[in-house]
C-alpha cells in the first residue's frame, strides 16, 4: 500500500532537482506576462470591457511576473543561493501576491454567481481598489506611452462577458494565481532533500 505513494513521493521531489529557484522565478515570470498579453489581446479581439477588479489583477500579474523576471536575474540570482537562503524572502513575496490575487479573484466570483451575497464595484461609492484604479487608468490614458487602454476599467465586476468551459475570466484568474503560489511554494520555499530518500 505504500510502495505507489513512496514512488510518487520520490517523482515528485526528483521533479523539484530539476528546476532551481532561480529557474522557478524565469519560469513564473514568463509565465504570468504571457497571461497579460493573452489577457489584452482577448479583450481587444472579442471587445470585452474590463472592470476595476480585472484591471486589478491585470496589474498584479504585471507585478508578479515583473518581479520574477527580476529575481531570476543579477544581482538577486547569485551563484550561493542555496548558502544565503535570500531566494526564500523573494519566493514568500510572491507568493502573498499570488494570495492577495487570488482573494481578489475569488471575491470577484462571488460576485458574479451571487450578486445578492456581496456588492457590486461601483465608481460611484468607490473603494480602495477602484481608486487606484481609477487613478492609474487616468494616468495611463494620457501618459501612458504604449496601449493607453491597457489599465482603462469601463465595465461591471459582476458581468461575465467571455467564458471558456464555462469559467469566467475571473475563475481563470484565480486558477492562474493559484498555481503560480502552489508552483513558488513547491520550487522554491519548501525546504529541498535528497531524492535518494527511498
Amino acid at each position: 500500500m505504500l510502495d505507489p505513494l513512496r514512488k510518487v513521493s520520490r517523482r515528485l521531489l526528483i521533479s523539484r532537482s530539476i528546476l532551481t529557484p532561480r529557474q522557478a522565478f524565469l519560469l513564473v515570470g514568463v509565465a504570468a506576462w504571457s497571461l497579460v498579453c493573452v489577457s489584452w489581446l482577448l479583450q481587444e479581439w472579442e471587445h470585452l470591457s474590463p472592470c476595476a477588479l480585472c484591471i486589478f489583477q491585470r496589474l498584479l500579474f504585471i507585478l508578479l511576473g515583473t518581479l520574477s523576471l527580476a529575481f531570476a536575474l543579477p544581482p538577486f540570482s547569485v551563484e550561493t543561493w542555496e548558502g544565503r537562503r535570500n531566494y526564500r524572502v523573494m519566493g514568500a513575496l510572491l507568493v502573498m501576491l499570488c494570495l492577495l490575487g487570488l482573494g481578489v479573484a475569488i471575491y470577484q466570483t462571488l460576485m458574479q454567481s451571487m450578486p445578492d451575497l456581496v456588492a457590486e464595484c461601483s465608481f460611484e461609492d468607490p473603494g480602495l481598489i477602484e481608486r487606484l484604479v481609477e487613478a492609474l487608468g487616468m494616468y495611463w490614458l494620457d501618459n501612458g506611452p504604449v496601449l493607453p487602454e491597457l489599465f482603462l476599467a469601463i465595465g461591471l465586476c459582476g458581468s461575465k462577458e467571455w467564458t471558456l468551459f464555462g469559467l469566467s475570466l475571473a475563475n481563470l484568474s484565480a486558477i492562474a494565481f493559484f498555481g503560480y503560489g502552489l508552483f513558488l511554494t513547491w520550487f522554491v520555499l519548501l525546504p529541498r532533500r535528497e531524492t535518494t530518500a527511498y
